[in-house]
């Protein structure tokens, strides 16, 4: 449940970091869990979001949204998964589309982290009981290779890859429109946005650098297949990126366009709407083994759905 609270700045609490002017609002949350809601973007100062440090003055508004957990209990479900690699240290898998990653408020069972605990029994607590083993994440409709850890060195060492932007990973999506170059690069600021607090946007004044190079597959008429690689790894940042640059990612609810679409051919159509997602898919991931510092290198084929919008596409072009 999400209740939001609004708070105006008196005199008195002028110049008072945001996270300890909260904190003396007689809110039932700690410091902790209201310094998150401020790195999640859930806190706004003047319409803004500001993090836990922020500066404030008298008459500034603060509005903070705060999401109560339900009460959520692990437990192991026998969901199949598709596991390309594993170790004592690592697991690497094969996410399929539609599977959340971790529990969260309405989603308290069916996730991949329930399937993991059936499959490797006990997991590593680093990452937080709701996230144990979880280094980073695919969003729920979103296909491809995620690495978890067992360890808790082998925890520590990924997340520390992933912070320093050293884990290789790339994209496939099919996009609408085409693609002016060949080959190129999305730079931006990236944060929430401030009119849909489901949203990231690079349309803010403030906010985490984001990078994202790609290279056209294959040009088809009115789309193209792509690959991005990140150099950095925000929430939803491919789909934003080719969004906000006039290319958003078929299927996508959140990030695609609204207007009408002018696509007449039945099999096209039918492979769009047995989609029923966004076509991306995690197709590469590289990193050094946390442990032994090997260097590992995964791929993964577009699943046959993605597949069959692309074969569709590519019987247009040729026809």
């Amino acid at each position: 449940m999400a209740r939001t609270f609004r708070f105006t700045v008196s005199e008195k609490y002028s110049r008072l970091r945001l996270d300890h002017f909260l904190g003396v609002q007689g809110l039932n949350y700690s410091r902790s869990q209201l310094k998150r809601h401020s790195d999640l973007d859930m806190v706004l100062v003047n319409g803004r979001p500001r993090k836990a440090g922020w500066k404030l003055k008298a008459g500034d508004v603060v509005d903070l949204t705060v999401i109560d957990p339900e009460p959520i209990g692990l437990e192991p479900e026998d969901i199949p998964i598709d596991v390309v690699y594993e170790d004592k240290d690592l697991l690497v898998l094969n996410k399929q589309a539609g599977l959340v990653v971790h529990p969260s408020p309405g989603h308290s069972r069916g996730t991949l982290v329930n399937a993991l605990l059936h499959h490797c029994g006990d997991l590593v607590s680093v990452g937080g009981y709701l996230r144990p083993g979880i280094v980073h994440r695919l969003d729920k409709d979103t296909s491809g290779l995620m690495v978890v850890s067992k360890s808790d060195a082998a925890h520590r060492n990924l997340s520390e890859q992933f912070k320093k932007h050293t884990i290789d990973r790339a994209y496939i999506a099919i996009v609408r429109g085409n693609p002016r170059f060949d080959q190129g690069a999305f730079r931006s600021l990236h944060g929430r946005s401030t009119s849909n607090r489901l949203k990231f946007t690079s349309r803010v004044e403030h906010g985490r650098q984001a990078v994202t190079r790609f290279r056209v597959i294959e040009r088809f008429k009115n789309f193209a297949l792509v690959q991005a690689r990140l150099e950095t790894g925000r929430t939803h940042q491919v789909r934003v990126h080719f969004s906000e640059n006039g290319m958003p990612i078929l299927g996508d609810p959140l990030y695609g366009r609204t207007r009408k679409s002018t696509i007449r051919d039945k099999e096209l159509l039918d492979a769009i709407k047995a989609l029923g997602r966004q076509a991306l898919h995690a197709a590469e991931l590289g990193f050094d083994h946390p442990v032994t510092g090997e260097h590992l290198n995964f791929t993964s084929s577009p699943p046959e759905d993605m597949e069959a919008v692309i074969i569709a596409l590519r019987r247009l072009k040729d026809s």
